[in-house]
């Protein structure tokens, strides 16, 4: 193992980890969460093009007890760890809210 591979094993088994966090331009509600210190090298080029270019929105220190809106400290941190990523999707739009863009809307009296 290269000195580089040990000291990134090293800090992502630890109980903290330095996170950036980016927005995308093109999905409301849509955010991609990588190791600081290898910023968006791990992202897979495919959905660095479908996310949009990222837009850095802030920079945290994640530890497995911190309290995150839609998503557990601790998946996020395994996702970073294990795939160099961790993305957040929007969250899922209600039935009947999408029933209103499928069924025309009648004028009532």
């Amino acid at each position: 193992m290269s000195e580089e591979t040990t000291s990134r094993d090293d800090r992502m088994r630890g109980d903290k980890l330095l996170c950036e966090v980016f927005k995308s331009p093109r999905h409301d509600e849509m955010y991609l969460y990588v190791d600081k210190r290898d910023g968006l090298s791990r992202v897979p080029e495919a959905l660095v093009e479908r996310f949009g270019k990222p837009r850095s929105t802030m920079t945290l220190i994640l530890t497995p007890e911190r309290k995150m809106g839609r998503a557990s400290a601790d998946a996020v941190m395994a996702a970073i760890r294990d795939k160099g990523f961790y993305l957040q999707m929007p969250p899922a739009k209600d039935e009947y809210l999408l029933d209103l863009y499928k069924t025309p809307t009648e004028a009532r009296y």
